[in-house]
């Protein structure tokens, strides 16, 4: 079992905390908090030992597990790797472009593995049709939550969106040729809501939309490609396939089938692949632990999640434009 540490007890570090508990491939040795009178009560409540100072942590560690705010994470990462620490950072990697590439820079040179949280990744409903997306030619996802104080120092793109982005990225094996989008402020500083339109080099175009002060959650993301379209409903954790196949000669009376102007028939399958429910942050962590284990790449790379924080950065920049 591999030792860890947890930085940062907030909301997200909490439940972190609680699932390395459980895990029965991580040792969860203790974690760090800033915040002292939260690091104790987290510490009295629950029996999770509470270290005085990063160092001690990263030391006492063999990974360590950064659930921190975003503008701290490079610096916590920076440390951690230089002591020679497999590093597991909640998304997004960093807050500037520049600190994620020293993050693998420094993860090269320290020869250690990083992952970062991007969880939509272990989605049972992805998981469950990832490998039927096959050359999507058109995306579009809704990612709407209704608001919530938490995350609104960041604009939404950084907060919800990313989130879509990547997943994205992972299905489009592509370049990204061009980006347009438009954000609105309406309680924040930053934008709360945001429309963007990526194009890939392939032909592909992808359309999000994200929103932190809708009336309702929503999680929703559509595929099309050639004789398939694939929905995955993040929230709900459910999936629906929909195929086109040539039309049989004699079609039987339940059969849906279309006929083109040209006179060509296809018929229309539904299907609902199964979903194995999973808690997906503890996948997403377990998952770090095979790959610290055997050698191999993690599901999330750090230079997978540089790339999405690129994306964002460009749709923000589209913003200020």
């Amino acid at each position: 079992m591999l030792k860890i540490g947890v930085l940062g007890a907030g909301h997200l570090g909490k439940i972190h905390l609680r699932l390395l508990q459980q895990s029965e491939k991580y040792e969860l040795v203790g974690f760090y908090d800033p915040n002292q009178e939260n690091a104790e009560k987290i510490s009295k409540e629950f029996g999770y030992k509470h270290f005085s100072t990063i160092a001690t942590l990263i030391h006492a560690v063999d990974v360590i597990d950064i659930v921190t705010p975003t503008l701290s994470h490079y610096k916590c990462a920076k440390v951690a790797i230089k002591s020679g620490k497999h590093v597991f950072i909640e998304k997004p990697i960093s807050n500037t472009i520049e600190e994620a590439e020293e993050i693998i820079a420094l993860a090269n040179e320290y020869n250690v593995k990083g992952q970062v949280g991007h969880v939509e990744r272990f989605n049972p409903a992805f998981i469950a049709t990832k490998n039927m997306i096959d050359k999507p030619m058109f995306i579009e996802t809704h990612r709407l939550a209704e608001f919530n104080p938490r995350g609104t120092d960041v604009p939404v793109v950084l907060d919800l969106m990313i989130h879509d982005i990547d997943v994205i990225l992972s299905v489009v094996q592509s370049k990204v040729k061009k980006i347009s989008a438009s954000g609105v402020s309406v309680i924040s500083d930053t934008p709360d809501i945001a429309n963007a339109r990526i194009e890939f080099e392939n032909g592909c175009v992808a359309n999000l939309t994200a929103s932190r002060i809708s009336m309702k959650n929503m999680r929703k993301t559509r595929f099309f490609q050639k004789d398939a379209y694939i929905s995955v409903d993040f929230l709900e954790k459910k999936c629906e396939v929909v195929r086109m196949k040539d039309a049989p000669e004699t079609p039987g009376d339940f059969d849906m089938i279309l006929q083109n102007a040209e006179g060509v028939k296809k018929q229309i399958y539904f299907s609902n692949p199964d979903v194995e429910q999973n808690n997906a942050i503890l996948e997403e962590l377990e998952t770090f632990a095979d790959a610290i284990n055997n050698n191999t790449a993690p599901i999330v790379t750090l230079d997978q999640a540089t790339e999405a924080l690129r994306v964002a950065h460009q749709i923000i920049d589209c913003f200020k434009k």
